[in-house]
Order: structure tokens, then sequence, then C-alpha cells
């Protein structure tokens, strides 16, 4: 089906598959998203190399981890959850913070056959193999996308505007959303301050407070107490005032790209990618942290300024690998030659996996995020020797976790 396809394509190395599997997690465990055992870490201690995860089904299919909580399809279409849960994420209700590191079935889909699911900070989505999208979580920004002021689901509801059209992607950002039909239309939903789901019909497109915040202070910029103490009081004023910035409470069909067929979607915190059948790869939202990838600053969608066709995307809060510019694309060079199929992106570290299946980590190794073994930092992409000899499917990145799905 192309909707398998095409979703496993942007995180696992082969679709279809018939023998056992196991998940493996590394990186910080306060929020219990690493689905260990308390014996083994538990919730609060953080994991320096992958470890399996114990208490799931061994045939998992596709995993994916949000910014503090995890999740994974097995082939029968079950989900399941585990990580933090303080906005429901977790499809099990608001259940005792003790339980939140125990891998358990999201509730409510007994009845869906669940091919794909999809996670943000709050909020967590499945897509049936009918193509429906189901939503649960809360999120004051309208990423529910269940209607007007509706900011809470406990259990997993059907997302009503979307009910004619067959979803093959969905993709969270901080407080926004898009849709991916499996005939390439893009729908959106949720915070669009910065047009980062387009213009949804409005003349004007306001920047969000919050860009003023962080403007001029860069990746690059070493910051003294005192400039951090200045920029976290303007980032919370930003914050009030985006309370007053406009939301689509239910997805719209973005019109600019009525006529342009789709390929992949991802959302970063407060920007979007999109990459078309032609290989144009567009980009759109905040551009403060030069993320947008293109001179032209114009608010919406505009093409990256790229040499290249991309064959699928991500984006987050993460790290370049690589020195110079930071404003437009370049390759990594440590990667040159490795033929990555897929990368993946944390608050600030990355990994990539490679079509040799192997797996490579950069940035921040704080919490044990790179796997390695300690705290070392990454400038440039490390091989993960430790997964070596292992058939590694798909690996995936949260804020500051990661999730490996091996087979057996």
């Amino acid at each position: 089906m192309w909707r398998s396809r095409e979703l496993l394509k942007s995180g696992a190395v082969v679709v279809r598959r018939r023998w056992m599997s196991t998940v493996m997690s590394f990186g910080d465990g306060s929020h219990g998203a690493l689905g260990l055992p308390t014996t083994t870490v538990g919730i609060g201690v953080d994991s320096y190399e992958p470890t399996p995860i114990p208490s799931l089904p061994s045939d998992i299919l596709t995993i994916h981890a949000g910014h503090y909580h995890s999740i994974a399809t097995t082939s029968q279409g079950h989900l399941w959850a585990w990580g933090r849960n303080n906005e429901a994420q977790l499809g099990r209700g608001l259940s005792s913070r003790e339980t939140w590191n125990e891998p358990k079935r999201v509730e409510g889909l007994e009845n869906v056959k669940v091919c794909a699911a999809f996670a943000s900070g709050v909020v967590s989505s499945a897509v049936g193999e009918d193509g429906s999208v189901w939503v649960w979580g809360k999120s004051k920004r309208g990423q529910l996308g269940l209607g007007k002021d509706v900011i809470e689901a406990i259990v997993p509801s059907r997302l009503q505007a979307l009910s004619r059209e067959n979803i093959a992607k969905v993709s969270f950002g901080w407080g926004h959303a898009l849709a991916l039909t499996v005939d390439g239309k893009l729908f959106g939903w949720g915070y669009y301050a910065d047009g980062r789901i387009g213009n949804m019909g409005n003349d004007r497109l306001e920047s969000s407070p919050l860009d003023s915040a962080a403007a001029g202070f860069s990746n690059n910029t070493r910051l003294t107490s005192s400039d951090l103490e200045v920029a976290e009081k303007k980032v919370l004023r930003g914050m009030e005032e985006e309370s007053n910035m406009p939301i689509i409470w239910e997805p719209r069909l973005v019109e600019e790209l009525r006529n342009v067929q789709v390929v992949d979607i991802a959302c970063g915190l407060d920007h979007s990618l999109v990459l078309c059948r032609d290989g144009v790869l567009l980009s759109c939202g905040s551009n403060v942290y030069d993320q947008l990838g293109r001179t032209r600053e114009d608010l919406g969608f505009f093409p990256v300024d790229i040499n290249l066709t991309p064959v699928s995307v991500a984006a987050g809060s993460s790290q370049l690998g690589r020195s110079g510019p930071t404003n437009l694309p370049a390759l990594i060079d440590t990667l040159d030659g490795e033929n990555p199929v897929s990368v993946s992106a944390g608050r600030a570290h990355s990994i990539a996996l490679t079509s040799k299946g192997e797996m490579w980590v950069w940035g921040s190794g704080k919490n044990g995020r790179l796997g390695l073994s300690s705290s070392v930092d990454e400038v440039e992409p490390f091989y993960l020797d430790s997964l070596e000899g292992f058939q590694i499917l798909q690996a995936v990145s949260g804020f500051d976790h990661n999730l490996v799905l091996v087979a057996e």
C-alpha cells in the first residue's frame, strides 16, 4: 500500500517484515520515555547506550518518539505508548506517574487497525488502515484539530474534518500540525503565526511574538547569565502575547498548494518542510534560527535553496553536524558516501540511518542521548558501533531520547 511504503521510507529500511523485532532506547529517562523497567533504569534514570525494552510485543512494526513519550505499532495494528502523560498523550487516561515508563496499549482504538502513529510534545495521533486519523492529548493551540476551543481529548477521538480523506502521514510542531493524503493533498491546523501552515486565506501573515523575543540570540551566540535572564523575560512575554494569535481549530486544505502534489512533510517546532512530487522542497514558518534554508525571507511557502532532490525530510531543533554558514543547506562531509536513508532530529542532537543499516549520531551527549556510553558531545556524525551486528530497521529521536527498532 502506498501509505505504508511512504511512511516507512522516512525511518525504516524495509517495508514488509515477518520476523520478530526488538525496540531499544537510550538517552534521557526523566519522563519514562525509555520504557525501561525500574530495575534497569526506570523513571528519572538515563540510559547511556541502546538497551532493549523487554515489555513490548515481538512484532513491533514502526516506532515514533514525541518530545517526552514514545509510541509503537504492531503488525496486528495495535498501538502501544509510554513516557510523559501530563497531557494524557499516552491514551490511558491520567494514570499514576509511577507507571508512565511501562509500555501499555492505547485505550479506545480496539476497533481501529493502526498502520502508523505520530507524536508531538502534548498530542499523539494514529492513522488507521482506512485512512482515518485519531488524536488525543492536550493543546491550547488547536493542535488536536477537533473544533473550536477543544483543547483536551483524554481518549482517542477521530478527526471528523478529515473523515472524507485517506490520510498517509501526520506531523506535529510545537503548536501546529500538517496532514498528507495518499493522493498528495496537504491539510494544516493549529497555531499559524509566521505562515507555518500557509496563509489559510489571510491577506497578511503575522510574525510570532516569540520570534522577536528570540531575535539577537542565535545558535552561535555565547550568552552570559545576564543575557539569559533578559532572553528568558522576553520569551515569557512573547508566550503571553501569543495567546492572542490566530488559531485554525480544524484541519483545512492548504489552498496555495492545491495544485501541487506533496510526497512528504515534516513539522519543526515553529516551521514546516514540504517535499513536492517534482522534487522541490518548500519551507515556511519562523526563520529566527535560519531553519528555513533560504535567502528569501517572505512569510509563506517558498523553495529551499538546495541543488539536489531530497527523498524525505525531517525537522526539529537539532544540530547540523558540520561547520560553515547555517542559513543555507550544505552537505555533511562525514556522511558523504555513507548513503543515509533516514534522519531524525532531537532538541540538541541528530541521528542518521544509512542504507548499510549503520547508525550515526552527533550533537549533545548529555543524558546519554548519543548512546556512546558517556556525555561527550560530538560535533560531527560519529558511528554508533554498539549496534554493530544488529539489523536496524528504524531509528527515531524524541527531544532528548532515541528509539531503535532492530530485527531479531
